[in-house]
Formats: C-alpha cells, sequence, structure tokens
C-alpha cells in the first residue's frame, strides 16, 4: 500500500496465532515463579515487620522485669525441735514498686500474709509483721496507703518436729507501683529447717 505524503503506516495486526517457542514458554514460567516468590517474601517481611512493631510497642511491654518480691535469707536454720523459735525472714520488694502492709489501710487492699503448708514437718506459730510505710500516690493524694518497699523482714516463730525439714512456706501479696496494681500473687519461700 503506497501511503502518500510520506507519512508513517499504520500497524498491522495478524489475526492468526504467532507460536511462541518452547524456550519461551520456560522463561515465561520462571519469571512467574519468581514474581511469586518475591510477593511471598515481601509478604513474610511485612508480618515480621509488624509483629516486631507491636511487640515493641509500649503497650506490650511490662514495666516489671523481675520478680515484684524476693525472698532473701535465712536459707536454713536449725532450731531446737519440739520449741517455739524466732526467726527472721527477709524479703525484697523491687525498685519502683510496694506492696500492701500486713494490715492495709482499706480492707478491699490484700495484705501481705506469710504461711507455712500444714504438713511439712514445721509448724508456724505466729508471724510478726513489721510497721507499713505511709504513702500517698499522685491520683490520690488524700489517701494514705500502708504498705512496704525496699526490704522488710518478718518475724516468724516456728516449731519443728526433729530432722531436716525442706519447707516450702509462701508469701502472699499484691505489688503496685504509682499508677496501678499487679494481680495478687504468692511466691515460695524455701528454707531448710533442722530440728535438732
Amino acid at each position: 500500500m503506497n501511503n502518500p505524503g510520506g507519512a508513517p503506516k499504520p500497524l498491522e495486526m495478524r489475526s492468526e496465532p504467532v507460536e511462541v517457542g518452547h524456550q519461551d514458554q520456560r522463561s515465561k514460567v520462571d519469571v512467574k515463579k519468581q514474581f511469586w516468590t518475591l510477593v511471598a517474601l515481601l509478604g513474610i517481611a511485612v508480618v515480621a515487620a509488624h509483629a516486631q512493631f507491636i511487640s515493641n510497642s509500649p503497650q506490650n511491654r511490662s514495666p516489671i522485669k523481675t520478680e515484684p518480691v524476693q525472698y532473701l535469707y535465712p536459707e536454713q536454720v536449725s532450731v531446737p525441735a519440739g520449741k517455739a523459735t524466732p526467726v527472721t525472714l527477709h524479703f525484697r520488694v523491687a525498685q519502683g514498686l510496694h506492696i500492701n502492709s500486713h494490715t492495709p489501710s482499706d480492707e478491699f487492699l490484700i495484705p501481705t500474709d506469710f504461711s507455712i503448708p500444714d504438713g511439712s514437718g514445721v509448724h508456724l506459730g505466729t508471724a510478726t509483721y513489721p510497721p507499713g510505710v505511709m504513702i500517698s500516690l499522685a491520683f490520690d493524694p488524700g489517701t494514705k496507703l500502708s504498705v512496704y518497699t525496699g526490704e522488710f523482714a518478718i518475724q516468724a516463730r516456728i516449731v519443728a518436729a526433729p530432722g531436716n525439714h525442706l519447707v516450702q512456706a509462701k508469701l502472699h501479696y499484691q505489688a503496685c507501683d504509682k499508677n496501678e496494681c499487679l494481680p495478687p500473687k504468692t511466691i515460695n519461700v524455701p528454707i531448710d529447717v533442722i530440728g535438732k
């Protein structure tokens, strides 16, 4: 077809199919596989990045890195068998926290309580707790709370049967910081009591 004026010829479209060689089909399949592999890897990366963001967000970080209360000592005591004997037990409240004293200032607050389970070979006669320190929190300065902070000691009067007793005593408490309280907790207080 002659094209007057030297204008470019329009492209002609063929209606019959063009055969693609076997090599061309394989390269198209390889490109598709690579594409979907890349999409899958990007999806995994996005999910991992999202999970990292969520786990590092301030709402999901626990403000408490250690146990709120630790039993310090003694690990072992020797007492006369069958006789009530005083033993001083030492504890530490984690920095930035407080626990309610044994006699909290309000009835709805959970008191700190020491106990020895029955059948351990050691009986708790009485426990004498230190007086609490009175504090008030910034969000309610008019309310005074009786609490333990830092180190404190409980004087326990125990009676041991003759022999060696690995006692798993218990300390029940509720720890709080200046904004909120954790659920009540009971920790083991392991003491090797030797009744002589």
